[in-house]
Formats: structure tokens, sequence, C-alpha cells
């Protein structure tokens, strides 16, 4: 762990708060704040767990064939915010989502992200969810030719 200030450790926790509650108030995802060479590990025994390499690859190989899986009213987002931690220069969220996919039935998941930040950018994600869930998504549900995310 890098050393961080308080005031850069609070400033990176308001600036996950302020990004996820934008999210599911409708805003896009949160890409903006993923540093390009972000590691991104989706644990657990999904179709999805693995450790992807930039942010380009997380992009490409999982959130577009997800997003692709919901209806463009009815995207993935949170519902619930249930907890935001920051300590030194990781910030955890504990989170709610929900979407409904292309069959019109509703993908709800509970996540947890562990993310390190530096310079107000994630640059190592650790995602925690209901691997059951979200393979029964992704095998239930063929994409859309655009993503909906």
């Amino acid at each position: 762990m890098t050393t961080t200030n308080d005031t850069q450790t609070e400033a990176d926790r308001q600036l996950m708060t302020r990004t996820f509650e934008e999210w599911r108030d409708g805003a896009e995802p949160f890409p903006h704040t993923w540093a390009d060479d972000m590691v991104w590990r989706i644990e657990g025994h999904s179709v999805a767990s693995k450790e992807y390499a930039s942010k380009q690859e997380y992009i490409e190989e999982f959130v577009k064939p997800f997003g692709a899986r919901f209806r463009p009213s009815d995207r993935f987002r949170p519902t619930r915010i249930r907890a935001v931690h920051a300590d030194g220069d990781t910030v955890i969220v504990l989170w709610d989502g929900r979407g409904i996919a292309l069959d019109g039935k509703p993908y709800e998941n509970t996540y947890a992200f562990f993310m390190q930040m530096r310079d107000g950018k994630v640059i190592d994600m650790t995602a925690l969810t209901d691997s059951i869930s979200l393979n029964d998504l992704m095998q239930r549900v063929q994409p859309a030719s655009q993503p909906n995310f």
C-alpha cells in the first residue's frame, strides 16, 4: 500500500461515492475514473472471472458484452449503495445493482468493489459478486449488437 494522507483518502472516498450516486441516478458508468493501465479482477467462478490487464481489455471483454444484455431503458446500474469505506489508497464500495435483461427478466446482484486509487483514478480493482446470478444472465441472454451500458 502506498502512503496516502487523510485528505487524499477522504477525496477518493467522496469521488467514488459521487460516481456511484451519479451512476445510480442515470449517468453513464464510470470509466472516466479508471486509469488506462488499471488491472481489474472478477473473483469467483463466473464465466467472466479472470484478471483483465487494462481498462480497454475490461471494457471490450466484459463491460460491452454485459451491457449489451440489457434493455436500453432499463440498463444495469446501482439501486442501493450500502457502504463506502476508505483506508489509505483503497476505497471499498458495497452495492446492489439491477437491470432488465433483453428477455424481460430482471438481473439483480450485490457487489463489493475493492479499488486501489492513484491520483483520483482506479489503478487496481477486485470485484466480488454472486457468480451464479452473473452466469445465469450471461448464458441466458444473447447480447444485442450495440451495448446498452
